[in-house]
């Protein structure tokens, strides 16, 4: 394949609902969303980082400089075999892991393409459906929680995910078993703790929980060991996972039972595929993490998500959680089993709303070798 034209398209939409973390609350989302020409071929493909940097320091300013810069002029116009050589162009670059991994996404797809199978097939997936499972922002009130964590099982997803930050910890968990002792629950800290709240974490090993999401910091690997040591709930490790490096070293510390994968954090599908390994010889599970994203990101996570250690249910949702109206065309639904077919059109598997997206499109670059 070789690649003619990208189209780099800032995007802007409202979410259904605020969204509230850790990190602060989230009322829009900006996104890159890239276009790729090849060969007669398009690829969409999305890039997560957000418009601040809080969850990581890239933002949609840096993707969008880094890509036109520095990655596009290192690939377009050769004759690229598929991802393999991609990365041979691309690793001598540091960080930037979201734009790499934006970038990468399209030559998955495009080799995808080129071949006629779906994306997760060429990934090596096993799967036609994935589990899915919801997160829910930080409430004002824990009814108002209780409340949506009711209407989401009636939705059918099988399993809840619940931020929590210090002050908004214990005492909603409690309610929250209180009112569903049995329901596969977790939550997600987004690195607000230090070991100086060790005994708050221990407080939460009486609830049950299915996990406890990066409750240290984002950098951190070894006083993560040390937590996972002293709790029976299993420690999750998102944030800290930069790539298969890190992998490999969580595993070696024993700093953590479960691995949150996210593609656009590790680089791309290559290296998550290697995480995904990783972690499956160490005998630690993994799932699918969301970073708001639109069907076109989604959908990426769809097919990652087939491949076998994907054990835990992920934060792979239904379109209408997130958006009014999404970008691909069917939205993307919950069966009634609680899983969420995997595409099956031969590339990423969905088609974009292009007409939509030109509607939330505030800024556009085309780019040709």
């Amino acid at each position: 394949m070789k690649i003619e034209r990208v189209d780099m398209i800032h995007m802007r939409m409202n979410l259904v609902s605020p969204f509230e973390t850790s990190y602060g609350q989230d009322y829009e989302m900006d996104k890159i969303i890239l276009k790729v020409y090849a060969n007669d071929l398009i690829a969409f493909s999305e890039c997560v980082a957000e418009g601040y940097p809080y969850y990581a320091y890239e933002t949609v300013g840096t993707a969008k400089e880094i890509l036109k810069n520095f990655f596009l002029p290192s690939v377009m116009g050769l004759d690229l075999r598929g991802p393999e050589d991609y990365w041979a162009k691309i690793s001598k670059f540091r960080g930037h892991p979201m734009a790499k991994a934006a970038l990468e996404n399209t030559i998955w797809i495009l080799r995808a393409l080129e071949e006629g199978k779906p994306l997760w097939k060429l990934l090596g997936g096993n799967k036609d459906r994935v589990v899915s499972g919801v997160s829910i922002g930080i409430q004002s009130h824990v009814d108002k929680l209780i409340d949506l964590i009711g209407l989401y099982l009636n939705k059918g997803y099988p399993r809840v995910k619940i931020k929590i930050k210090p002050g908004k910890d214990v005492a909603v968990v409690e309610a929250v078993r209180k009112h569903f002792p049995d329901i596969p629950l977790m939550v997600d800290a987004n690195n607000a703790y230090g070991l100086k709240d060790l005994e708050t974490i221990k407080a939460l090993d009486p609830y049950h929980l299915l996990m406890i999401e990066q409750p240290l910091a984002a950098d951190d690997i070894v006083d993560h060991a040390k937590l996972q040591a002293c709790m029976d709930t299993p420690i999750c490790l998102d944030e800290s996972i930069h790539g298969p490096y890190h992998a490999r070293i969580a595993a070696e510390l024993k700093a953590c039972r479960i691995i949150n994968i996210k593609q656009g954090r590790v680089s791309g599908l290559m290296p998550a595929c290697e995480v995904h390994n990783i972690s499956r010889a160490a005998g630690i599970g993994v799932w699918c993490g969301g970073m708001i994203e639109t069907g076109i990101g989604q959908a990426a996570n769809l097919a990652l998500a087939t491949l076998p250690n994907f054990i835990y249910p992920n934060d792979i949702c239904e379109s209408e959680l997130l958006w009014a109206t999404d970008l691909v065309d069917p939205p993307i639904v919950l069966n009634s089993d609680g899983t969420i077919s995997v595409p099956s059109e031969p590339g990423l598997g969905v088609k974009v709303n292009e007409k939509f997206l030109e509607q939330h499109t505030i800024g556009r670059e085309v780019i040709r070798m």
